[in-house]
């Protein structure tokens, strides 16, 4: 009775690690995933499309933040991992006849394998230069991508057709929807008990100071190698899921400018973590509906401005980008933090 009205106390590891360890949050994930379910049948086709972009960047964003966030290992090539990904998947389940299930694990396999390849100078390099060679890595497979015509088809692209799973069609918004809902929380799942496991504490005390964990035995090249590896198989997935939900894939696709995106969404949403993650794939995904809205009332009184929208969108992109690094530089997970905090002390100040 005393702790019921004195604390949230933990008497053993095993309860201060649990992912829910309220009564209240269990609730609150419960109700979420029931939203979450319901979804697709309350709102309209658009709204979904937007939702399952939404979700395979989220996976994309947990990946990079594996990488960036719990590791400190910069990459502005994760669009590179994605279109690798997607070309697989693609070529295995078109061209070579490959289970959805089997493509869509080799095409994270083959992303991760290449990402291990790019992540050997990271025992070399770090910060900025580690930042430019995986840019270079991002130009280099933009050209493969569009010179090696006979197996990716070149600039036009390779055309796929809705997956089958276990027999069953996946041919329709709704159930491609509930596919990536699916591989979104066993993703989510994985990325927040790394953070509670060996490996993500040794990611973390990389991240923190990668000399000192060498000097405690910790072996820098293999945990750098193994965080890429996990990055870009999370590309890898996500990418193949993209693949065959447009059905045409094209090297554009996969460009500089969503490496910088992905980039965004950590550290608007806040590194390090895995609702961070999520919350950057939400904002980065809303953003554009968002100028889209506000160029409606706009556009009678300044129709160059709604013609240059692409521009006017790349303008707030980078805007925002600054304001959270110079005034919140965890990002939006930090900032819901701070409400929730203070709904919980509310009215007290203490």
């Amino acid at each position: 009775m005393t702790a019921k009205f004195c604390g949230d106390f933990k008497v053993s590891y095993q309860e201060t690690n649990k992912l829910l360890q309220r009564p209240l949050i269990k609730f609150w994930v419960s109700v979420l995933i029931i939203l979450i379910c319901l979804f697709p049948f309350m709102a309209s086709p658009y709204l979904v499309s937007i939702a399952l972009f939404i979700l395979i960047s989220t996976i994309g964003a947990l990946g990079l933040n594996v990488l960036i966030g719990l590791t400190g290992q910069i990459s502005i090539g994760h669009a590179a991992f994605m279109g690798i990904g997607a070309y697989t998947s693609v070529i295995l389940y078109t061209k070579l006849g490959f289970p959805f299930l089997i493509g869509i694990i080799c095409s994270g396999l083959m992303a991760a394998l290449l990402g291990m390849i790019v992540g050997i100078p990271s025992i070399r390099l770090k910060g900025f230069y580690l930042a430019i060679a995986t840019l270079a890595f991002q130009f280099v497979m933009e050209f493969v991508l569009i010179v090696w015509r006979n197996l990716t088809g070149g600039a036009d692209g390779l055309v796929t057709s809705p997956p089958s799973l276990f027999g069953f069609e996946i041919n329709t918004p709704i159930r491609y929807y509930f596919l990536c809902v699916a591989v979104a929380f066993l993703t989510t799942l994985f990325v927040l008990n790394i953070k509670r496991t060996n490996y993500g504490r040794i990611f973390m005390a990389i991240r923190d100071r990668d000399i000192a964990a060498e000097v405690l035995g910790i072996n820098l090249f293999k945990y750098k190698l193994l965080s890429f590896a996990i990055s870009s198989f999370y590309a890898g997935i996500a990418g193949s899921l993209f693949a065959h939900y447009v059905l045409l894939i094209t090297p554009e696709q996969f460009n500089i400018w969503i490496s910088v995106d992905y980039v965004a969404m950590i550290i608007i949403g806040g590194m390090g973590t895995a609702k961070g993650a999520i919350l950057g794939a939400i904002f980065i995904g809303l953003l554009p509906e968002f100028i889209k809205a506000l160029s409606v009332p706009l556009m009678h009184h300044f129709p160059h401005l709604v013609e240059n929208l692409i521009f006017l969108r790349e303008g707030i992109f980078g805007m925002i980008i600054i304001i959270f690094l110079i005034y919140e530089p965890e990002g939006i997970a930090k900032l819901w933090s701070r409400v929730r905090d203070f709904f919980k002390l509310w009215p007290y100040s203490y």
